[in-house]
């Protein structure tokens, strides 16, 4: 018996390492979402206002 609730417990264990694993991860793509997405707002900020990273001044 004893030895059934410890090989239980290490399952468990087990899947809270993989839940925090993937957690994790997830985190990560989100932060990824959105620095990209604040990215994209700048640089359409930028573009309306005329003030970007590419500036035409051959006129």
């Amino acid at each position: 018996m004893d030895v059934s609730s410890s090989q239980g417990s290490g399952s468990v264990s087990a899947q809270v390492e993989v839940m925090k694993k993937a957690t994790e991860v997830q985190e990560r793509q989100v932060l990824k979402v959105l620095e990209s997405a604040n990215e994209q707002s700048q640089q359409i900020a930028a573009h309306k206002t005329g003030v970007g990273s590419h500036l035409n001044v051959s006129a």
